[in-house]
């Protein structure tokens, strides 16, 4: 989908400084400082227009949220809805998350969520699925022992190549869901894509996987 440009978002995600970090790599380590509390961090890679991670720092005022999108056009959709809401418990990054290690050290993070990531269906461009080994190393080295990862689809090809991924790397699957909006799961977030795409009739794909520590 084409995003529509917004010349003027830019400046406006500069403008809420305390929603949006611009310096991330100066908290590297140090997020606690930045909340003011010492709760789990949860991050979600590739947040968009930020109705998920929104959702869940409202249901969860204890647990500190990041949503990390790199098109400023976008997340400034998202920076509408934090400001709204007045969540203190939320931040975003105008950022890559290909540099992630630039912005957190080991165990600074609890948990990363995926959602409705670009499946890349052609073989050339497996390295930029962001359940690709090398992005698994990436949370790895950013998760506490034993953090978790999220992740939800409405890719069927993705989801099974991401299964294989997680197996692959030694990841321990908790849970799996292959129709998500008909299972008995309970407190489930939409995002603006997974709305659209149930609605259409299409079955939403869900897993949990947890890094295994190393004895």
């Amino acid at each position: 989908m084409r995003v529509r440009n917004k010349p003027w978002a830019k400046e406006k995600l500069e403008s809420f400084p305390q929603f949006v970090i611009h310096n991330p790599e100066q908290h590297k380590g140090k997020w606690n400082e930045v909340f003011g509390n010492s709760n789990p961090l949860h991050i979600e890679v590739g947040t968009g227009k930020g109705r998920f991670v929104t959702g869940m720092a409202q249901s969860n005022p204890d647990i500190n949220y990041i949503g990390i999108e790199l098109a400023d056009s976008v997340v400034v959709t998202a920076l509408d809805r934090i400001i709204e809401a007045n969540l203190p418990n939320v931040k975003l990054l105008n950022q890559n998350a290909n540099d992630l290690q630039k912005f957190f050290d080991k165990g600074d993070v609890d948990r990363v969520y995926l959602n409705f990531s670009d499946p890349w269906p052609k073989k050339r461009h497996e390295k930029r699925r962001l359940t690709y080994k090398t992005f698994l190393d990436l949370y790895e080295s950013i998760l506490i022992d034993g953090g978790e990862i999220h992740f939800k689809t409405d890719n069927r090809g993705l989801f099974e190549y991401s299964l294989t991924s997680f197996s692959e790397y030694g990841l321990l699957l908790t849970y799996v869901s292959l129709d998500l909006h008909k299972s008995d799961y309970e407190g489930n977030i939409m995002t603006e894509y997974e709305e659209k795409f149930s609605e259409k009739g299409f079955p939403i794909y869900r897993s949990e996987v947890k890094f295994q520590n190393e004895e």
